[in-house]
């Protein structure tokens, strides 16, 4: 099927990996996109709560 396309199925599946990990980040933004608007609440990402963290400590 994939030799049909002209892609090799290495590429095929570097593809798929490479899909997986963008519909799983666009999936997990909208479900926080969607949660924010209707409970009114900010959900913090890891990265924001880390950063918080070494800013305190600094401190």
């Amino acid at each position: 099927m994939w030799e049909e396309l002209g892609i090799s199925g290495g590429t095929a599946i570097i593809v798929l990996i490479a899909l997986y990990f963008i519909v799983k980040y666009v999936v997990k933004n909208g479900i926080t996109e969607a949660y924010e608007e209707i409970t009114g609440k900010e959900v913090k990402d890891d990265l924001d709560e880390i950063l918080e963290k070494e800013a305190e400590r600094d401190r």
